[in-house]
């Protein structure tokens, strides 16, 4: 069975205030930071709340190793926005890049995993989150870009 958790791609972390946690990022020499690029029209789209997923913003840095996400849920509701309001800011999702997104959506699934949302493009690129919040105190998200 493949392991759909070995390739660490990005951490990512809610704040309240993007752009002053930028800023405090790049005084300590993280950076230089660009806005996610989110692209292509999905396929199949499954999120608690769409509005809500298209209102999110994010910055990221590449680092030689992995990427930072900085993630900015605004005011609507949902998962990161309650974890938010809940922890404080913080690290929300782990993301680990996958050579298949089906089969390893299809291996969490395996795995008794929950998917908390999904996307799926034309081309297979695309995302799952599993809520693994109570067992690994974290979400864990697979990615194919």
């Amino acid at each position: 069975m493949s392991q759909i958790f070995q390739h660490l791609h990005h951490i990512c972390i809610v704040v309240r205030d993007l752009e002053k946690t930028v800023a405090y990022y790049e005084s300590l020499g993280v950076g230089p930071w660009f806005d996610y690029p989110k692209k292509g029209i999905y396929l199949e789209f499954e999120v608690p709340n769409k509005a809500a997923s298209d209102a999110m913003r994010y910055k990221c840095c590449n680092l030689e190793n992995v990427q930072i996400q900085l993630c900015d849920p605004g005011e609507l509701d949902s998962p990161q926005k309650r974890f938010l309001d809940e922890s404080g800011e913080g690290v929300y999702h782990l993301g680990f890049e996958v050579a298949d997104r089906d089969a390893a959506e299809a291996r969490g699934r395996a795995l008794d995993l929950s998917v908390i949302a999904r996307g799926k493009r034309m081309d297979g690129s695309g995302f799952c989150y599993f809520d693994t919040r109570e067992n690994a105190g974290i979400v864990l998200e697979i990615r194919k870009s």
